[in-house]
């Protein structure tokens, strides 16, 4: 089974769960992380997806969301991982910019953006508009979900 490991400062790798076993007591460190960075959960493959036609959709705290193949990603036992968004350094209130959160959806899977109370559904034919290479900034999500507090692969 694979997972998808990554950090708020926008860099990933994907890797399996043999990788994170440890016969050390105190375990192993498998995610290097960039200085302030703070690791985020890791995002599992759903069984059954086809690793090369499977998508990672990633959001920031600045509302933009950027799809991409997840065959983009490498696939480490551990590391650093490559950028998967490209964040601002620094915003006018002093904030970074951080990776809110990623999801791994199939083929025709929906996703949906929960920003506080609200959910937005995005389908498959919505999300054409938020695909793009990996490393880029991603496309604003619309007015009113900007300021995203999860992503989950819908129906």
């Amino acid at each position: 089974e694979r997972v998808v490991l990554l950090s708020d400062a926008g860099y990933g790798f994907v890797t399996t769960l043999g990788d994170l076993h440890s016969r050390n007591r105190a375990g192993k460190v498998v995610l290097t992380l960039p200085d302030g960075a703070r690791p985020l959960c890791p995002v599992p493959v759903p069984a059954g997806t086809d690793p090369e036609s499977a998508r990672i959709a990633v959001a920031a705290t600045s509302g933009r969301l950027l799809l991409f193949p997840l065959a983009e990603l490498p696939l480490l036992a551990k590391g650093k991982g490559n950028k998967l968004l490209a964040l601002l350094p620094e915003s006018k209130d002093g904030e970074r910019e951080r990776v809110v959160g990623a999801v791994v959806l199939g083929t025709d899977a929906a996703l949906q953006v929960t920003a506080g109370k609200r959910t937005l559904t995005l389908k498959a034919a919505d999300l054409a508009g938020f695909e793009g290479t990996r490393g880029r900034r991603g496309t604003l999500l619309p007015r009113g979900f900007q300021r995203v507090t999860g992503l989950a692969a819908g129906v």
